[in-house]
């Protein structure tokens, strides 16, 4: 076997029912439970206009060399309907990934969940007024390469996230977590509590009668000192 050069086409994958409950939480409520420490770096984010605010679905898992897209070209004959294409990247910033055409068969003939990539794409002119979810890092016309190598369905890392197949991604206008699929069982009843929870509080804050006492204890259990005066230099 290649290391380096594996297409792996089986996953494990996640109960479609967690995938269908997560969909209606916010990643941000979802993210909270789960230590606030499974959100992607910021510097993916979304670049089309989808219509859902909500994009869930099983991770499929592209390591591709940086700016190279052999890789993620297999990746395009393999992927299923509903996935969520992840795809790492090196962290290179200077060659698109993809572009229309590509990004056309994904949408329109595959039918994927959406696509994440730790690089830019290009064709944003069009791309970026589709019903389809593409979070990337920005733009470039300049083009990749098609050499490889490069693995698919492998552990892979992406936005400083270790993403693993067959992981749960949701992602919606604030950006993308990666729910291990092992946890996502245990995390669901959390969000969906705490998401509860949080419109409450939402609600008291419109009304004027939110309780913000925990402020000042916490302040004073971590020694900040309040001080009725103005600092001197």
């Amino acid at each position: 076997m290649s290391v380096g050069k594996r297409i792996y086409l089986k996953r494990n994958m996640p109960d479609p029912k967690l995938i269908e409950e997560f969909k209606k939480i916010p990643a941000s409520n979802t993210a909270d439970v789960m230590g606030r420490s499974c959100a992607m770096n910021p510097r993916i984010h979304l670049v089309s206009s989808p219509k859902a605010q909500m994009m869930c679905g099983p991770a499929y898992t592209v390591k591709c060399r940086a700016g190279d897209n052999l890789a993620l070209h297999a990746a395009l004959n393999f992927c299923q309907e509903g996935d969520v294409l992840v795809v790492s990247n090196e962290e290179d910033n200077t060659r698109a990934l993809m572009g229309e055409v590509m990004m056309a068969y994904l949408y329109l003939q595959k039918k994927i969940a959406g696509i994440i990539l730790d690089g830019p794409i290009r064709d944003i002119d069009e791309i970026g007024k589709w019903d389809f979810p593409v979070y990337a890092t920005g733009t470039t016309p300049g083009g990749p390469y098609k050499e490889g190598p490069g693995e698919i369905n492998v552990p892979i890392s992406c936005g400083g996230i270790s993403v693993n197949p067959g992981d749960i991604i949701l992602a919606d206008p604030d950006g993308i977590i990666c729910i291990p699929r092992n946890d996502a069982a245990e995390v669901l009843p959390k969000a969906q509590a705490f998401m509860e929870a949080d419109g409450g509080k939402l609600e008291k804050t419109k009304a004027g009668t939110i309780n913000r006492d925990w402020v000042n204890k916490t302040l004073a259990d971590k020694e900040f000192e309040i001080i009725d005066g103005v600092y001197e230099n």
